[in-house]
């Protein structure tokens, strides 16, 4: 399993997004500057926490977001009410410690 974004990123997509209502911009502004291969890795993490791919199908999930982007990603995540808990539904399936992440990031 390869993530090409870091878990610390994810995290901070997903503080973020619990904060949408105040921190719209700063989430836009965050996710508009990760490179294509980290929006990409962010949708297909997001796509295994909503249960449209099993966490072995990763490869899988991230090669349909980089063929068919033609939403901006942030745009694209702000549609899901509950983009927050699947990233960290994403994660957590993938073996990767999503709260650890978040509260490193708190203690930053």
């Amino acid at each position: 399993m390869i993530l090409h974004i870091s878990t610390d990123k994810v995290a901070e997509v997903i503080i973020l997004a619990r904060e949408m209502d105040r921190a719209e911009r700063e989430f836009d502004g965050f996710v508009d500057r990760l490179n294509e291969e980290e929006q990409a890795s962010l949708v297909a993490i997001f796509w295994v926490g909503r249960g449209s791919y099993e966490p072995d199908e990763l490869s899988e999930a991230y090669a349909t977001a980089r063929a068919e982007a033609t939403t901006p990603t942030a745009d694209y995540l702000k549609g899901s009410p509950h983009l927050a808990d699947h990233l960290e539904n994403g994660l957590d399936a993938l073996g990767v410690s999503a709260s650890d992440a978040e509260d490193d990031l708190y203690r930053g």
